[in-house]
């Protein structure tokens, strides 16, 4: 296992920089969040932390630990498996002592991170007539298609 700079908190690089799996994992309670139309304050209530903490966990400036973990996913309605979700082994590859470290460029790419991708989907819950979100969705998989099929020829 790797020696630690000492004064250097395990959940940081050298840099300052947070931990690549810190981000993801707060960039999917940002998401999940989001599409439950949470503020930052009202999780923070539900799991006795300030805005400021949430803040702090979905930038990934803070680590968050298994017990908190655990309350965040029984809030947001989630398993624990859903913050790791979409972690690609490429970016996060098993090695003998633990995970490397992916690049923080990896999860900057990351569709999901976009505010567009969340206004998206927050749009699409706040349909009502679920005929009609049904319709949209149909809709964008048949654009997205033909999207690709131009690209292959």
């Amino acid at each position: 296992m790797a020696t630690q700079e000492p004064g250097r908190r395990p959940s940081r690089r050298k840099g300052g920089e947070p931990n690549p799996i810190d981000v993801h994992v707060g960039s999917r309670v940002r998401l999940r969040r989001n599409m439950l139309g949470l503020s930052q304050e009202k999780l923070g209530e539900a799991i006795g932390l300030t805005f400021q903490q949430v803040q702090k966990y979905e930038r990934g400036a803070n680590r968050i630990g298994a017990s908190r973990l655990h309350d965040l996913s029984r809030v947001l309605d989630v398993p624990v498996s859903f913050f790791f979700d979409d972690m690609d082994p490429v970016r996060a590859p098993a090695i003998a002592g633990g995970f490397a470290e992916p690049p923080a460029e990896a999860f900057q790419s990351d569709p999901l991170r976009r505010r567009e991708t969340v206004e998206l989907v927050n749009a699409y819950y706040r349909i009502g007539d679920p005929l009609v979100r049904r319709r949209l969705f149909d809709l964008a998989k048949v654009l997205a298609a033909g999207g690709e099929q131009t690209e292959t020829r």
